[in-house]
């Protein structure tokens, strides 16, 4: 049920407040789009993103892969700021909504980093270890909330900063020549860009874990008014 009144606690994102962000989701709220329906688009775009790392580990198909994989994250970024833009203009913000919000996040985060470690200079274990360090740093903020403490949004390594490392990773691969692109061998295996990339993620995402359970914590401790 909606109710006007509910307003979600939202990761603060600068370019909520352009101009051209607030016009596009005016644009889509006067014409009646559910903000969970952008939700959903979003998460096909971060499936679709990973299915494209995927096809960056096949010969002869890297360099449109990787530019694909980059510009479908951007797209499901950009879905998961106008969904809140339009739940708020057409004040149908619910806690369904946030349902809706939440979970295709943890769908799209998953999918896009289990794909990274398909990707060619990258491992699958190790786009596993990363998606599961993701979905752990999600798993702090909700028990902080649940807890009674104010969402935490802080990085180093939130959402935003995680698909910026890969975004740049991305594109990098899929605009470069062969030789610019740095390589390492360790055991017999190659390792690229995309698995620098990814330990990237995993080292500060462990990170964000810690600050995230350090200041829900303290937030906790503080006596209630």
């Amino acid at each position: 049920m909606n109710d006007p009144n509910y307003t979600p606690e939202r990761r603060p994102i600068r370019s909520r407040e352009l101009t051209a962000s607030k016009r596009a989701g005016h644009w889509l709220a006067v014409r009646g789009v559910s903000p969970n329906a952008i939700s959903v688009a979003g998460m096909v775009g971060g499936i679709a993103a990973g299915v494209a790392f995927a096809f960056a580990g096949r010969p002869g198909m890297e360099r449109l892969a990787f530019i694909a994989a980059a510009v479908l994250i951007q797209l499901r970024l950009l879905a998961n700021m106008l969904d809140g833009i339009v739940a708020v203009e057409r004040k149908i913000a619910s806690p369904v909504g946030e349902l809706y919000n939440e979970v295709p996040d943890r769908v799209s985060d998953a999918a896009i980093l289990i794909g990274a470690g398909y990707a060619v200079g990258s491992a699958p274990l190790l786009g596993a270890l990363t998606a599961c360090v993701a979905l752990f740093i999600a798993y702090v903020r909700a028990e902080g909330k649940v807890a009674g403490a104010p969402q935490e949004f802080c990085g180093p390594m939130a959402k935003p900063q995680r698909m910026f490392v890969l975004t740049l990773c991305a594109l990098y691969c899929g605009l470069t020549p062969l030789a610019w692109q740095p390589w390492l061998t360790i055991g017999g295996q190659r390792w690229g860009l995309m698995a620098a990339g990814l330990l990237l993620i995993i080292v500060g995402g462990l990170w964000t874990s810690v600050r995230r359970l350090s200041r829900i914590a303290r937030a906790l401790k503080q006596p209630s008014s």
